[in-house]
């Protein structure tokens, strides 16, 4: 973690969330208590916030400094908001692709499908608050600072943010092996948002319930599956294939 990129004290990360700061996640020290730590707790929960309970030899190595039992880091870009994303994606006349990660968790797979994304011209990224990835010094490496460049969204739910989608008029489809309809057979050159599942599971099943299409790769080797940050490349340049 870049130390530009984190507040350490639990005061000073009290202060940074009330002022409105981009905080990724909050890492609290195990069994520690106090009422100094009851108010981050309730600040962070009215925020919103990701938080994990760690061990202190973690705060440790992450900050030689007082760290008081916490350490949070701080989101190098600002994000926008779905609705501002979407209404000015479709007013620059722009035919709308957008990306949706369901819970991908890999701070490097993030970075690299961002970079991926800036290079296909994705009008945005959605991910969800809670259980993805932070957009720290790994996501900013990896993808070549294309995280600069990409409108990216938090939003609450997934679900929430496909139902918007839809009712803008723009086709989701996830990516996902549990179909039979390959990504070739799909229509990818109109407004249409993808949809990539987390490493270790894929995408949610609820998820899956509301998309409008379902579409997978095809697979001939006997590993059966890709790296996300690898299929959502193959997924993105087959929708610049059609839209070319």
């Amino acid at each position: 973690m870049e130390k530009e990129h984190q507040i350490f004290g639990i005061r000073a990360i009290i202060e940074a969330i009330q002022a409105g700061k981009e905080v990724d996640k909050v890492f609290i020290q195990k069994e520690i208590s106090g009422e100094l730590m009851k108010d981050l707790m309730k600040v962070m929960k009215r925020a919103n916030i990701n938080f994990s309970y760690v061990p202190v030899e973690k705060l440790n190595r992450l900050t030689p400094n007082n760290h008081q039992g916490a350490v949070a880091t701080i989101s190098p870009i600002g994000f926008i908001e779905l609705e501002h994303l979407v209404e000015s994606t479709i007013e620059s006349g722009s035919k709308p692709l957008f990306l949706i990660l369901d819970q991908i968790s890999d701070a490097r797979n993030f970075g690299a499908i961002i970079r991926t994304a800036e290079c296909t011209g994705v009008n945005g990224i959605i991910v969800q608050k809670a259980g993805s990835a932070p957009v720290n010094g790994d996501t900013v490496k990896t993808s070549a600072g294309a995280v600069f460049n990409v409108p990216i969204c938090k939003v609450e739910h997934i679900k929430d943010a496909i139902f918007y989608l839809q009712g803008s008029g723009i086709k989701t489809v996830a990516a996902t092996e549990k179909t039979d309809q390959n990504i070739y057979d799909i229509a990818l050159n109109e407004p249409v948002a993808i949809i990539m599942g987390s490493e270790d599971r894929g995408i949610n099943p609820s998820v899956l319930k509301i998309v409008d299409e379902k579409a997978k790769l095809p697979m001939f080797g006997s590993i059966g599956s890709l790296n996300v940050s690898v299929a959502c490349g193959a997924f993105l340049y087959e929708a610049v294939r059609q839209r070319s």
